[in-house]
């Protein structure tokens, strides 16, 4: 699937609501609607002018909603459903999210993990090698995609008012405007 609209993104988007990135619910504390405004809050915070990057923390999981159950892969669904319409430095920092949470497990030992995302990690590849580390650390975008990273496992607490998904509209239309 290919998101060809901020609207057909925005009903994405809120369909998070009520969904969880397992289907027991035994996963993050937080559905996928909280964590999604909560990452991107965070990522306002902290690069107030770095719209896509804020863009990709809001989108970086719709992959469990386009294909449930394949938890390895979810990034690499969310990325290719975004890219036509957020481009490709959003859809990347929505991929290498995953590589970044593996780079952290091998280079950070003191960088905490929900449960869930320990128990996908494994399923995700583990933590890279130190030669798999190198290769990311080469990658120019390597640094905001783990800035990505550390806000989405920071994004995961119960109850925090993160605003509402409307407000995040007129910054995808200046995402998807900057892409024509």
């Amino acid at each position: 699937m290919e998101l060809r609209s901020v609207d057909e993104l925005m009903e994405l988007l809120y369909a998070c609501r009520g969904a969880w990135d397992t289907p027991d619910r035994t996963g993050d504390p937080v559905d996928l609607h909280d964590h999604a405004l909560q990452t991107a809050a965070l990522l306002r915070r902290s690069h107030p002018s770095d719209k896509e990057l804020q863009v990709a923390g809001l989108v970086h999981d719709i992959g469990y909603l386009l294909r449930p159950g394949d938890e390895a892969r979810h990034a690499d669904h969310a990325a290719h459903a975004i890219r036509p319409l957020l481009g490709h430095r959003v859809a990347r920092l929505v991929r290498l999210h995953v590589p970044a949470k593996r780079y952290l497990a091998a280079t950070d030992p003191w960088h905490g993990l929900s449960p869930q995302s320990t128990f996908t990690l494994q399923l995700q590849g583990g933590a890279m090698t130190p030669a798999e580390a190198r290769a990311f650390e080469c990658d120019p975008m390597a640094e905001d995609a783990v800035t990505l990273r550390q806000a989405d496992d920071a994004a995961k607490v119960p109850g925090v008012n993160a605003g509402i998904m409307e407000d995040w509209r007129p910054v995808l239309e200046l995402v998807t405007a900057a892409q024509r």
